[in-house]
């Protein structure tokens, strides 16, 4: 009989330390879930902040663009009005006599 209560507890103690070795290695595989998540998120965040810093730029170059083309756009509407007065003078003036 001590035999069998003794073999009983050993069964119950093996079966213990099975169900104590796989929560072990649940526990393991959680974590190392759980590192690989955060590397994920730190890169994710890394790109996050590069991108960021490349939207940046380029909407600092975008707005010089802009700048750049408003002084085109003045420069050009100054041109063509001194063009269009030089032309009007032109059909205004009588023509000069020919030398000769």
């Amino acid at each position: 009989m001590a035999s069998l209560m003794l073999d009983n507890a050993l069964a119950r103690l093996d079966a213990a330390l099975g169900q104590l070795e796989a929560a072990a290695r649940r526990r393991v595989e959680a974590e190392r879930g759980r590192g690989n998540l955060e590397t994920e998120l730190a890169l994710m965040q890394d790109d996050r902040a590069r991108l960021a810093a490349e939207l940046d730029g380029a909407m600092a170059r975008l707005s010089e663009v802009e700048t750049a083309a408003a002084d085109v756009d003045q420069r050009l509407e100054r041109a063509m009005n001194v063009v269009g007065a030089v032309i009007a003078r032109a059909q205004v003036a009588p023509p000069e006599p020919e030398a000769g």
